[in-house]
């Protein structure tokens, strides 16, 4: 038995001719609230209101960012505007002295030790003597 394995599931089916679902709703929707405007109030002021408006609704029906949908940036917006901000980390500068040493002096202050071989030898054995 076969089973068909769907494709393109990313793809949002065509509804309303050219537009999905979420388009003509947005487009809709903004075409009411302009024929509303327009309607009740006087047509310079309602032509000042309706351009934006369009702009806007179009925006959200065709407009992508990175392939993602305009309302999706829109909701990142807000979800950032409205979050709290906390920033912990402050600079300190610390005060340090700094006193001039000469390269005589701070080879004698590194007392690196030395092991000869044979010392080295009796140290690993005494380790694995330790051990057991």
């Amino acid at each position: 038995m076969q089973f068909e394995v769907p494709q393109f599931i990313e793809v949002e089916d065509k509804i309303f001719g050219p537009l999905t679902f979420k388009q003509f709703i947005y487009l809709a929707g903004g075409a009411g609230l302009s024929f509303t405007l327009y309607s009740i109030l006087p047509k310079y002021i309602a032509f000042l209101l309706i351009i934006p408006i369009m702009i806007f609704v179009s925006a959200l029906a065709f407009y992508k960012i990175n392939d993602k949908p305009f309302i999706f940036i829109l909701e990142a917006f807000f979800k950032f505007l409205m979050k709290n901000k906390l920033y912990i980390w402050k600079k300190e500068t610390k005060k340090m002295d700094i006193k001039k040493v000469e390269d005589k002096d701070i080879i004698d202050q590194l007392n690196v030790p030395r092991l000869s071989k044979n010392r080295l030898k009796e140290l690993s054995w005494e380790l694995d003597i330790q051990d057991k």
